[in-house]
């Protein structure tokens, strides 16, 4: 049995990822070059450093430290417009949050996007919801490497395997996974890669959505997640 939910939030709670990937590709054609629909893909779930890095490459410039930040402000100023407008939740995430809430599980948002722009999300989602959030500017390396989960786990007092994960980027699954967390994952495309300790949402739930999902439903999927994970190590 789980003993925490561990939620990423763009693209997972939020459909947020739509918005980001205005302001990103608004931002790729400032530097020189709008980046195509595949690369843009490998920004998703990312940190901000990771996302002007491929732009700049894509673009064929190398811009300076100045430039760089001035991109940065630009960008989460177009976010928290999107945001204040056009932001809403998952279909069915709402329903599955209050009855987790009534089972007394404890949830937390584990989240690469930074405090300014993440905390009017986690508002609209409903903060007390969660025992606690974490962003990506609160750790050192953000996803995909593994130290926001184990950040995460240990704030709540529960090892990383008694952690279920919902995520839906490349980067999130396999920061969770590496972290030894169980994960659900959610990839919106087939190009998504998933780790092989994750299983999708669609093929516990036989579909993308969380309509209809239940706690019960959690239960029997952190147990699958747990029996798929032992067979790969016996493998």
């Amino acid at each position: 049995m789980y003993e925490a939910i561990l939620w990423d939030m763009d693209g997972t709670l939020v459909d947020s990822e739509p918005l980001w990937g205005i302001a990103t590709y608004e931002m790729s054609e400032a530097i020189g070059r709008r980046l195509t629909p595949a690369i843009r893909e490998l920004t998703v779930g990312g940190t901000f450093a990771n996302t002007i890095r491929i732009c700049e490459e894509f673009a064929g410039v190398v811009l300076t430290p100045q430039q760089r930040e001035m991109h940065r402000q630009q960008m989460y100023r177009r976010v928290s417009e999107l945001f204040a407008t056009d932001l809403t939740l998952v279909p069915g995430v709402a329903e599955l949050l209050d009855a987790l809430v009534a089972h007394k599980v404890p949830m937390m948002v584990v989240t690469n996007t930074p405090r300014e722009l993440a905390d009017p999300a986690i508002d609209a989602i409903g903060r007390q919801r969660f025992v606690d959030t974490l962003c990506g500017d609160e750790v050192t390396r953000g996803k995909p490497d593994p130290e926001i989960y184990a950040t995460a786990a240990s704030r709540l007092g529960v090892a990383p395997a008694k952690c279920l994960v919902f995520e839906d980027s490349a980067t999130g699954m396999a920061a969770a996974a590496s972290a030894g967390c169980r994960v659900v994952g959610l990839p919106a495309s087939e190009e998504i890669v998933v780790p092989p300790e994750v299983l999708p949402l669609a093929q516990l739930h036989g579909s993308s959505s969380f309509l209809g999902v239940t706690p019960v439903d959690l239960m029997q999927w952190y147990a699958k997640i747990n029996a798929h994970i032992v067979e790969i190590m016996q493998q």
